[in-house]
């Protein structure tokens, strides 16, 4: 893979992972207003960039296997980094959604 198809790669793993942690957060503040049907959208939204981003490093893993070897350099630690948070934190959002869709119909 040449240098600049590299780095739209690792740019689209970072913006994934952007908007996908994005969507998670607007995910929590639609539920803490009460507007679970927002919270939902945000959470399949964030689930979508998720979605692109795992087609992505499945891409990138099945490249390896078949011997193009895929340099690691500070960009693709920080995409990988960026995106793991985004999948920790769409994690943690679709809990807080969850908790406040309960406290919601305990009220």
């Amino acid at each position: 893979m040449d240098k600049d198809k590299r780095m739209q790669v690792v740019m689209g793993l970072i913006m994934a992972g952007g908007n996908a942690k994005g969507s998670s957060i607007a995910a929590i503040q639609a539920a803490k207003k009460g507007d679970f049907l927002a919270a939902e959208k945000n959470l399949t939204a964030a689930n979508q960039a998720l979605n692109q981003a795992h087609n992505v490093q499945t891409e990138m893993l099945t490249q390896e296997a078949q011997g193009q070897k895929t340099p690691v350099d500070l960009y693709l630690v920080h995409a990988q980094d960026h995106l793991m948070t985004a999948i920790a934190f769409k994690d943690l959002a679709q809990e807080f959604v969850d908790v406040y869709k309960r406290i919601e119909e305990n009220h």
